[in-house]
């Protein structure tokens, strides 16, 4: 899958000892690390190692006005007045709501990629559906803010009631930006906290500050979920399982002695964790309730000599359950994460809590209770201050403001987790050799089969496959034109079919008991045009470039993200997505703090174990996308030198599926390229083959024969 700006690249953490709002203002923030609203193997596990990214924020002009969506299609009608927006707005002036403007992110309270269906609060407000988006709502207007690559989706979803910003284009206002020029002076702006992590926040109070405006937490009610009322989707309540050693490669107890470690070393107490895939990952667990995601929602606190999961207990099997007591971890409702915030604040504990992740629903509990147990013991009379004592370390009852240790350690796999990955993929390409097989037959005897029809066959296929559990994304399945929309999601009724002359892109995944995959394939049915063989061909060295990269130990993957792209650019052309991303190990297909990307903020080096994608691509608007993705692991390599007495790494492949040799121009590729192409397809023969019979395996072997220049 594309890479994406991940929710796991946390903000740089200074002192641990620095007050919260001296973090805050020493915190150089990014733009493409926060949410569109803002848009402008060891034996020890190693959970103390910050890895962060140094970030810069990017404001836009306010001068600039923006337009409704509706002026960019002269055709359409005007729409009916939109009653969700005319209920909502009604509840502005209900007491003890009383405001001016009301915030929709895209969020749930744990700053998941994928949500359940009934946190789809502003896909249910705005009726757009596309993953990434903030809506905000005044009392006479309505806007929302999403990325290029959801640019045409929402212009043709979005109602003449909305204006369409487009984050990212020149002179598009900011959210605070917008509000800060269409509310009159001392508006009071509405969010439900729960939704925003600390950091967000934040931000969005200090910016909407400067022109008198109030944010104001809404804890007892999400608006949204007034107005949806019975309609909306139940939560989700599936049974979570255990991830067994074999896979997790770690023990929970082992996990939690390392985490414990760094909590005394930053003079901690205990930590607050709610990302769902650090808790998933941390106590060997994995559940069904977010799509594509197997994870379950949960807060964990973990504290020196007790462990907290806060989680709904109809979820918990009796396996669970006896899974959870071996490892000393104690079950608490879902819901009454806040109160034990405030038991802990009262007991003075220090709170180790990561702003960019944690909502601001818990920071804010958390400082408002210590200000009161501050009060209450004459040490401080007004706010949370923090102080350090002559060890460095924080003193007195106070919070230790950095990023969450866990996302590192989840990134770095073992052995056992390598090994799982690998099985998964070689079964997953197994499923795809026999797809192609079915696709390419279906299409010379001339079906029309549109692109939600071969999707569906792809997870059929791969629904076959022992341990497959769910597909690890939407898959996006383009023909021509529609390759080029790099978030493509082809909708029944509305997508295209697939089309024997023109390009067509796959990019596709799957959760599988040992393992996450994604890949990407763009193949041609006919005869595919120079243009199109060139472009693929260039795409396909920076892939080998990338591949084949050996660098020194501690190189942060932005280095690297020039190597998949400098083929592009001998002839002018380039991709607007990352190159990499990471990915988990039976967990979420996005993951970080690793990336190879462009944006050259993200400082964390690529190290031993982690996993990521190799993904370069060309798209040409309006006819056709280009994109080969493989998933590789980091490993050491032998050099002749090792300069500075450090180590030099390098790439593993797990990804084992033929590339397309039609759409090779060879004549482009240097002997050494064409080596490393027919290595490869040696390699998927070796690897795969064994795994199937009858036209599958025919098909590779067509598909992993040696090619050469004429």
């Amino acid at each position: 899958m594309y890479s994406l700006p991940s929710q796991a690249m946390r903000p740089l953490s200074l002192s641990p000892c620095l007050t919260r709002s001296s973090y805050l203002r020493f915190r150089i923030l990014s733009s493409l690390s926060l949410p569109p609203i803002f848009h402008n193997s060891q034996t020890r596990l190693s959970f103390s190692k910050n890895y962060t990214r140094p970030h810069l924020f990017i404001r836009n002009c306010t001068s600039i006005t923006a337009k409704p969506s509706s002026e960019f299609n002269r055709n359409r009608t005007q729409d009916a007045p939109d009653e969700k927006l005319r209920a909502l707005r009604e509840l502005f002036s209900r007491p003890g709501v009383n405001i001016d403007a009301y915030i929709i992110p895209s969020q749930d309270a744990h700053q998941s990629e994928f949500i359940a269906e009934c946190y789809m609060r502003r896909a249910y407000i705005s009726g757009f559906t596309g993953s990434a988006g903030t809506a905000v709502v005044t009392k006479d207007k309505a806007a929302l803010w999403t990325d290029g690559r959801y640019f045409l989706q929402a212009e043709k979803q979005l109602s003449s009631s909305w204006i369409l910003m487009r984050s990212g284009n020149h002179g598009v206002p900011t959210t605070f930006e917008w509000l800060n020029d269409v509310l009159a002076p001392g508006g009071r702006v509405g969010i439900d906290p729960f939704l925003f992590s600390s950091d967000a926040a934040e931000e969005l109070k200090e910016a909407i500050a400067k022109k008198n405006h109030e944010l104001v937490y809404l804890y007892d009610l999400n608006l949204v979920d007034v107005i949806w009322m019975e309609s909306r989707p139940k939560p989700p309540n599936k049974p979570i399982r255990v991830h067994a050693l074999k896979y997790a490669g770690l023990d929970v107890a082992s996990k939690l002695s390392s985490l414990r470690s760094d909590l005394v070393d930053a003079g901690s107490s205990a930590i607050v964790i709610s990302m769902l895939d650090e808790i998933a990952w941390l106590l060997n667990l994995r559940g069904s309730d977010v799509p594509h995601s197997p994870v379950m929602y949960a807060y964990l606190i973990v504290e020196i000599d007790r462990v907290k999961l806060f989680v709904d207990d109809s979820k918990v099997t009796p396996d669970v359950m006896d899974h959870l007591k071996n490892a000393g971890v104690e079950l608490r409702p879902y819901n009454s994460i806040l109160s034990e915030i405030k038991s802990l604040a009262a007991q003075g504990a220090q709170l180790w809590l990561d702003p960019s992740s944690v909502n601001a629903a818990i920071m804010n509990t958390y400082e408002i209770a210590i200000e009161k147990y501050l009060t209450s013991n004459n040490n401080k009379k007004s706010k949370t201050k923090m102080h350090t004592d002559t060890t460095g370390q924080c003193g007195g009852p106070a919070g230790v403001f950095r990023t969450s240790p866990i996302a590192f350690s989840k990134a770095v796999k073992n052995s056992a987790e390598l090994e799982g990955m690998l099985n998964s993929h070689l079964r997953d390409a197994a499923a795809l050799a026999q797809f192609w097989v079915w696709l390419e037959e279906e299409i010379h005897n001339g079906a029309k089969l549109t692109e939600v029809d071969v999707a569906d066959k792809l997870l059929e296929f791969r629904s076959k496959q022992s341990g497959f559990l769910d597909t690890s994304f939407d898959t996006i399945s383009g023909s021509g034109a529609n390759g080029a929309i790099i978030h493509y999601k082809p909708e029944p009724g509305k997508c295209s079919v697939v089309d024997s002359k023109k390009l067509f892109l796959l990019d596709s995944g799957a959760q599988y008991v040992d393992g996450t995959t994604d890949i990407t394939r763009t193949v041609h049915f006919g005869e595919p045009t120079a243009r199109e063989k060139e472009c693929f061909t260039r795409v396909l060295q920076g892939h080998i470039a990338l591949d084949q990269a050996i660098f020194p130990q501690s190189t942060p993957g932005f280095v690297l993200d020039a190597f998949a792209r400098s083929s592009l650019w001998k002839i002018g052309l380039d991709y607007r997505h990352g190159t990499g991303h990471g990915v988990g190990a039976a967990l979420n297909v996005h993951e970080g703090p690793q990336s190879i990307s462009f944006r050259y903020g993200n400082m964390t080096p690529l190290v031993e174990g982690m996993i990521v994608s190799n993904e370069p691509g060309y798209y040409e608007d309006h006819a056709f996308g280009i994109r080969i993705e493989n998933l590789l692991y980091v490993k050491e390599v032998g050099t002749p030198n090792r300069f500075g007495g450090v180590s030099y790494l390098g790439f593993e492949k797990l990804t084992f599926v033929p590339i397309q040799t039609k759409l090779v121009d060879l004549s482009l590729l240097s002997a050494a390229e064409i080596d490393w192409l027919n290595n490869y397809h040696s390699q998927v023969w070796e690897k795969v083959s064994p795994l199937l019979d009858g036209f599958a395996r025919q098909w590779l072997w067509n598909n992993t024969r040696p090619v050469a220049k004429d």
